[in-house]
């Protein structure tokens, strides 16, 4: 129950991000680890997806007021400090 909680607060925070932001700016994966890296208690929320057998990970953080996606086909390295909650699905539009 706990992890439910956790995800839905972090999908909160970060939709709360995007209403105030405007905007999500999507980046390449060794950039985004990079912002993760910057971030004193990072939270990310990560989904995989398959197609045509290939999983990507898709991941979406919250930096000072603004919120950061990106897509990769391998996981990427966020340090010990980050909190990775799973989710089903990360939809970004357009």
């Amino acid at each position: 129950m706990h992890a439910a909680g956790s995800a839905g607060a972090a999908a909160a925070a970060i939709a709360q991000a995007v209403k105030a932001s405007g905007a999500i700016v999507r980046m390449e994966p060794n950039e985004f680890a990079q912002i993760v890296q910057r971030a004193d208690e990072p939270i990310v929320v990560m989904a995989t997806s398959k197609i045509f057998g290939r999983t990507s990970y898709k991941y979406i953080t919250s930096y000072k007021g603004l919120a950061f996606y990106t897509k990769s086909p391998s996981q990427l390295p966020l340090g010990v400090r980050a909190e990775l909650v799973y989710a089903k699905q990360i939809w970004i539009p357009g």
